[in-house]
């Protein structure tokens, strides 16, 4: 079974800053894209950022492109999503997810999800 567990959310100012960790188990992480994803209430969920097996590739949506980074430590079996720069419309529950496809932005190709951290975003 695997599992995910994210850690890492809370409350911040508008420009501060936020590390969120994402711990897998169950799966041969080493091999697997790792992605975030959020969802705000009323919304949909909507993509983050994705990281492949290796770390080498990353994508990231474009209001979060330059703020935020995607990251792994295989050894840990964790992927990071360092946060900067947090604007109010940041805030949201935050989700990582797990595919075996080639890093994806379809959320539908995520097959495994943590239970969510959530990131609020002061001014």
């Amino acid at each position: 079974q695997v599992q995910l567990v994210e850690s890492g959310g809370g409350l911040v100012q508008a420009g501060g800053s936020l590390r969120l960790s994402c711990v897998a188990s169950g799966r041969t992480f080493s091999t697997s894209t790792m992605g975030w994803f959020r969802q705000a209430p009323g919304k949909e969920r909507e993509f983050v950022a994705a990281i492949s097996g290796s770390g080498r590739r990353t994508d990231y949506t474009d209001s979060v492109t330059g703020r935020f980074t995607i990251s792994r430590d295989n050894a840990k079996n964790t992927v990071y999503l360092q946060m900067n720069s947090l604007k109010l419309e940041d805030t949201a529950v935050y989700y990582c997810a797990t595919s075996s496809f080639f890093i994806t932005r379809m959320a539908d190709r995520y097959d495994y999800w943590g239970q969510g951290t959530q990131v609020t975003v002061s001014s």
